[in-house]
């Protein structure tokens, strides 16, 4: 089966206040940055943002050929020590930031009862928003029997943002039911998604040390600057070595 070319892509602030939030911005940076690299598209659908260009959460669909085969291994908890732009003192910072990364399904794979869902519309500009839309456009999508909700904003029609938010909730609907049947939810879940604690770290971004070190194969990249400004090549291309997958 080939590998699907268009994914959701979650990130989310964990441990570290402001500083998790804006390290969070920087992930997305980077994923986007490299994503323009290779031509393919990243769309924001739903974001929470934070002063000093952070993201309390962000959601992304990117698409383009070989999108999940370079972005899979980015699922989990990452972690930054580095002096936080808020920080007076000059002291050294630990934060960390959770991905996950879920392809995303045509609707005839996951079956979706409509009256399972609660849906909702509000004005995509958000509270406290300078130009917020006139018409409701913002949906957001509770499904009542698993609890999860998803959300989307960011394209101009409300029919636009609820095909979107369906997206988001099939990829994560199709995740549990292949965690099911592997018998691994729970384990594969917090693998993948972690609960944003320190401890639990899939790769460490050490400023100060002017490296990056993936604890998954025991690799370790230099120039941090450059591969957060977009050139994660390295990171790829050593997971392809890998076998694709840690």
């Amino acid at each position: 089966m080939a590998a699907p070319n268009k994914i959701i892509m979650e990130i989310r602030g964990g441990a570290g206040g402001d500083e998790a939030a804006i390290f969070a911005g920087d992930l997305a940076r980077m994923y986007q940055r490299y994503a323009a690299k290779r031509g393919w598209s990243f769309t924001i659908l739903d974001r929470n943002e934070t002063s000093l260009q952070g993201y309390k959460s962000l959601v992304a669909e990117i698409k383009g050929e070989g999108v999940y085969d370079a972005f899979r291994n980015e699922s989990g908890v990452h972690r930054v020590q580095r002096v936080p732009a808020t920080e007076r003192s000059g002291r050294v910072h630990t934060s960390t930031a959770s991905v996950a990364v879920l392809p995303i399904v045509e609707a005839r794979e996951v079956a979706i009862n409509q009256g399972d869902l609660e849906v909702t519309f509000s004005r995509a500009g958000g509270p406290g928003g300078q130009n917020v839309n006139k018409v409701e456009t913002a949906v957001r999508i509770l499904h009542k029997p698993t609890g999860i909700v998803v959300a989307s904003r960011e394209e101009r029609s409300q029919y636009a943002n609820r095909e979107k938010a369906m997206d988001i909730l099939r990829a994560k609907l199709y995740e549990i039911e292949q965690l099911k049947a592997t018998g691994n939810i729970t384990d594969l879940r917090r693998e993948q998604v972690g609960s944003g604690d320190r401890s639990e770290k899939i790769r460490t971004y050490n400023f100060p040390d002017d490296r990056i070190t993936d604890h998954r194969i025991g690799k370790k990249w230099h120039n941090i600057e450059k591969i957060m400004e977009g050139n994660m090549d390295p990171i790829v291309e050593a997971f392809a070595k890998n076998g694709g997958s840690a």
